[in-house]
């Protein structure tokens, strides 16, 4: 292929663009957010992390007339059958607040034994806004919920969840580590090799 195929990402977030670009240019995308073509975000009305992340690939792709891909992901508690789930990002209400939020699961959480969770991450890439067959991949990192926060990086619930083969919260992971152990690496690493195996180049 001698020249990269545009790939609308459906999300503004910059440190998502510069990842999904550094993982993509190899197999033959340019990737440019949603944001910078002034499309708006898409509702997510929907109760599970698949239904969100197609609307919102087929709503960039509607807009821009271009292959998009969209993520969605969130973190699961077993005690709360799978809360906060969809609504990770605004389990405490709006506007979106990740103390808030972690407050939130840590209160719901007393007396319960049993803090076993992890985070879930589905993404979908779409050749065109009605394509049929959608490329889904999806990752999980497993992990425990704890009631004091332990490190400085990271964001979300990442202080207050502790990986289960290190011990560390996501938040004292080095970036590398947490790449390599994370939902959203390992559901990269499985949307890569689904475009390897299928020479998929849209």
């Amino acid at each position: 292929m001698s020249e990269l195929s545009r790939l609308v990402l459906a999300s503004g977030n910059e440190g998502k663009l510069r990842e999904f670009h550094r993982l993509l240019a190899p197999q033959g995308f340019d990737v440019v957010a949603q944001s910078t073509l002034g499309i708006a975000e898409a509702p997510e009305p929907h109760v599970t992390f698949v239904e969100n992340a197609l609307a919102k690939a087929r709503h960039a792709s509607a807009h821009a007339g271009l292959p998009a891909l969209a993520d969605d992901s969130g973190v699961c508690v077993a005690a709360l059958n799978g809360a906060p789930g969809v609504q990770s990002a605004r389990y405490a209400g709006e506007p979106k607040s990740d103390a808030r939020n972690n407050a939130k699961l840590v209160a719901a959480l007393q007396r319960i034994a049993d803090r076993r969770a992890h985070y879930y991450c589905v993404l979908v890439l779409v050749a065109h806004a009605e394509d049929p067959e959608p490329v889904i991949a999806e990752g999980r990192w497993h992990g425990t919920i704890i009631d004091v926060p332990r490190g400085t990086g990271g964001f979300g619930y990442d202080p207050y969840f502790q990986d289960v083969a290190t011990g560390l919260t996501g938040a004292e992971l080095p970036l590398a580590r947490k790449n390599e152990l994370s939902h959203r690496g390992s559901a990269m690493r499985e949307l890569i090799a689904k475009l390897e195996a299928s020479r998929i180049r849209r």
